[in-house]
């Protein structure tokens, strides 16, 4: 059994391969390609070159699929997490994160930490409906005639 290798693009790399594609078949020049990309002569010569080693694979981004640089370690995410359920789960996002960088040091944003508790299935705890404030009747002006 043949097994398809499928390659997930978006649509301006679709745009990409079919202009590429027309390059490699001499029906485009690399400026006028380099003009419908946006791109310099220069950079589409590596795609084109890109192209003929890996096929249409070689033009979608080398960093989809991976994580961020940026992610904070997953031993960190569990430790905010347990320590938010202990202490801080009637807390809102923003009063816990404060809470956390002072009292343990962990320093988290709240977004983060929000996007965390939803992941989780945890809604933030949610602001307080203060009563709308009772309007008084109106005093009666002076010298009003009845």
């Amino acid at each position: 059994m043949v097994r398809e290798d499928r390659v997930i693009m978006s649509v301006k790399e679709l745009r990409r391969v079919s202009v590429i594609r027309q390059t490699l078949e001499k029906t485009l020049t690399q400026i006028k390609t380099g003009a419908l990309l946006g791109l310099t002569a220069r950079h589409v010569r590596r795609l084109l070159q890109r192209v003929r080693q890996e096929g249409d694979r070689g033009l979608v981004h080398r960093g989809r699929g991976k994580p961020s640089n940026r992610r904070l370690p997953e031993q960190g995410k569990a430790t905010v997490l347990r320590l938010y359920a202990q202490r801080y789960g009637d807390f809102g996002p923003t009063l816990a994160v404060e809470q956390l960088a002072e009292r343990h040091g962990i320093v988290v944003s709240a977004e983060t930490l929000r996007g965390w508790l939803l992941a989780k299935g945890v809604t933030p705890f949610p602001r307080r409906k203060r009563p709308h404030r009772a309007w008084r009747e109106r005093t009666a002006p002076v010298g009003e005639l009845v």
